[in-house]
């Protein structure tokens, strides 16, 4: 009877363990909030006139990449 009580409390206790932390990780809101507001700038380099010596395209390039390096923090921490 002991031992099963005691399974039956560790299989709860991993299983809402295994809940709040996928909840927690899930969440990132401050990663999101991050990707979002580099979509947001990448949109804005986009309608920004052409004429900067380049300067747009590679700031564009740089927002790409920080977009994927967010994400990839994002895929990690699950």
């Amino acid at each position: 009877m002991k031992k099963t009580f005691g399974k039956v409390i560790l299989g709860g206790s991993l299983f809402l363990l295994g809940m709040l932390t996928s909840q927690v990780m899930a969440d990132q809101p401050h990663m999101q909030n991050a990707k979002e507001s580099l979509r947001l700038a990448r949109e804005e380099l986009r309608q920004a006139e052409p004429n900067k010596g380049g300067h747009r395209e590679r700031a564009m390039e740089l927002v790409d990449e920080a977009i994927d390096q967010v994400q990839q923090g994002i895929d990690y921490a699950r």
